[in-house]
């Protein structure tokens, strides 16, 4: 059943403020408020009155008295005052404040919007190689995809999380000449035409085996024909090593969906490379005969620069000479596979940002061939994770971390907390260590801009106090202890009176106008930090603002009321953001 949203706060000031500015004859988009940014002189602030000041040559103080002259007789004000050069302060009214809160209460949807409409919005992330553990470096775009995937959808977007496996390339040319040379019996060498339905080696045995191949082709010229011979021939469809392909892929892709299950991570395809085998040499022969591609010493490439670059952007390598297609080949026919998709209106690529030029050259080869035309494509990139010398994380050997190992390092950090904890039961220690860790990493990655890295410091992250993800899950546990002690209390109307829950009803408020915020930036940290600041917020109204120990039943009842708020919008957003809360820590 389609549940219909309700208008925020903020949009339903910025309506009034929109009839006003249309009975003044002042610019209608500009009819716009914002949180104050001196809360004793207002709840929020509207600053149109300098801007339409210049476009109708009127002096912005003026403006701004006619504004606030306009608003005083709305009952949704209890005071809009003109200071400064024509900056109009508005308080709320405390019947307003606490309608909207209540209604906020009641709304399934948490006041967040339904903008999406039901488009579809593809999220290509994750984006791991075949016969390769997942590092440290599919973590950010694993927590990352997903929380963008739960907050698009939250707004309405139908989503579809793609893995997009690196499945077809080389390195699957360097596993079969590496296992053939230590088994050339293998019925997949000798040509037998019956295969066995498992791989030829164990997990453990294929990520040893792949380093030690891809060094070899590197060091060795002679090992690197074979692993390309090998390649060639799988992409040709020899039976054998189609046989070992499949076996080795789904050996990988089982043990890292079990990665995935331990971030919680969701995916609607775990399609590859492999996927679009069949449309690339099509979508070659399209490019080369319409000439959007043309030929350059042998190889066949797509001119992408602009007129109006500030910076160089090279040809995108279609081909190479010797007709084997690359990332972008691939990635080029991946898109013209999804655009097939009933509704798409939007792709988002959550890569390092390390991938930015390749994806800018993608994008624009996908407009010059016609592919997904009308269908925003969007790269969001991200920083790395770093070791506390600042430098990408590694293991203490030096070699690039196992995704594994980081999450197992943030658990025992976890784990030690835990055990010195009288409040859980021996039987709950393990499990809530696993939560507590994994919401440390997840909300450490997900805090600030996508775009910069940060510094993985295990004991840090998983601290109770500042700005982390076992704070917030604290937070979210002495909400709910309050409400269950107060079980004999019915809670009422979330109404604020004293100025700490003014503050943080105000703050919950914005809940849903912070979710379509980080969905139009793609930026989660948003949210993060929404979730940081209402933990916060409620910390000082719960030291202040006494709860159960209230004497007065219907005061103690609207402070329970903001509780239940808080509560609701904080669960929500840590929902959004990917973190489980444990029933007690």
């Amino acid at each position: 059943m389609y549940i219909r949203a309700m208008p925020s706060l903020m949009s339903q000031v910025d309506q009034a403020l929109a009839l006003v500015f249309q009975t003044l004859s002042l610019p209608v988009e500009l009819a716009r408020a914002e949180p104050s940014a001196r809360p004793e002189l207002g709840d929020l602030q509207c600053n149109a009155a300098l801007a339409a000041g210049r476009l109708v040559r009127k002096p912005p103080r003026a403006i701004g008295e006619e504004i606030a002259a306009s608003l005083r007789g709305d009952p949704r004000f209890a005071a809009v005052e003109v200071a400064g050069p024509g900056f109009v302060n508005l308080r709320l009214s405390d019947a307003f404040l606490a309608e909207v809160a209540a209604a906020t209460l009641a709304d399934p949807r948490l006041g967040v919007s339904d903008e999406g409409q039901g488009s579809l919005v593809v999220l290509d992330f994750g984006g791991p190689n075949v016969a390769k553990p997942l590092h440290v470096g599919h973590l950010r775009s694993l927590v990352l995809g997903e929380s963008l995937r739960r907050i698009l959808g939250a707004l309405g977007w139908r989503t579809h999380g793609d893995a997009h496996l690196g499945d077809w390339g080389l390195q699957m040319g360097m596993l079969s000449a590496a296992i053939r040379r230590e088994a050339p019996g293998l019925a997949y060498f000798t040509g037998a035409g019956s295969y066995p339905a498992e791989a030829p080696v164990t997990l453990d045995e294929l990520e040893r085996l792949y380093p030690e191949a891809a060094a070899a082709s590197r060091d060795d010229p002679a090992r690197m024909a074979e692993a390309r011979a090998d390649t060639a021939a799988l992409q040709a469809g020899d039976p054998g090593l189609m046989a070992l392909w499949r076996n080795l892929r789904k050996l990988s892709v089982d043990a890292q969906a079990r990665d995935f299950a331990l971030l919680d991570v969701h995916f609607d395809a775990l399609d590859g490379e492999s996927d679009v085998r069949d449309a690339v040499a099509p979508l070659v022969a399209d490019f080369r005969a319409r000439g959007v591609a043309r030929e350059s010493e042998g190889a066949l490439v797509v001119d992408v620069a602009l007129p109006g670059d500030t910076h160089e952007v090279p040809p995108l390598l279609l081909a190479k000479s010797d007709g084997a297609a690359l990332y972008a080949t691939t990635d080029l026919a991946t898109l013209q596979a999804r655009a097939a998709m009933p509704g798409l209106a939007k792709v988002v690529y959550v890569v390092d940002q390390r991938q930015a030029l390749h994806f800018e050259q993608v994008f624009r080869a996908a407009r010059r061939g016609g592919i997904a035309a009308g269908v925003e494509l969007v790269h969001a990139g991200f920083g790395t994770v770093n070791g506390k010398d600042g430098k990408p994380f590694k293991t203490r050997q030096g070699g690039v971390a196992r995704l594994r190992d980081l999450l197992d390092e943030a658990v025992e950090r976890a784990r030690e907390r835990v055990d010195g904890s009288d409040r859980v039961d021996a039987s709950e220690r393990e499990a809530l260590a696993r939560m507590i860790g994994s919401a440390a990493v997840k909300f450490a990655d997900l805090s600030g801009d996508r775009l910069s890295g940060y510094v993985f410091d295990a004991e840090r992250l998983v601290a109770f106090e500042g700005k982390t993800g076992p704070y917030l899950q604290y937070a979210v546990v002495r909400m709910r202890s309050v409400l269950e002690k107060a079980h004999d209390t019915p809670a009422g109307a979330p109404y604020a009176v004293q100025p700490a829950e003014r503050e943080l009803v105000l703050a919950c408020l914005a809940f849903g106008d912070k979710v379509s915020e980080a969905a139009h930036l793609l930026q989660p940290g948003v949210l993060a930090g929404w979730a940081y600041d209402i933990a916060q917020r409620f910390s000082r109204f719960y030291d202040r603002c006494p709860i159960l120990r209230e004497p007065d039943d219907a005061v103690r009842s609207h402070r329970l009321g903001i509780c239940q708020l808080t509560l609701a919008v904080l669960e929500r957003a840590l929902d959004l953001l990917g973190i489980d809360v444990p029933t007690r820590m």
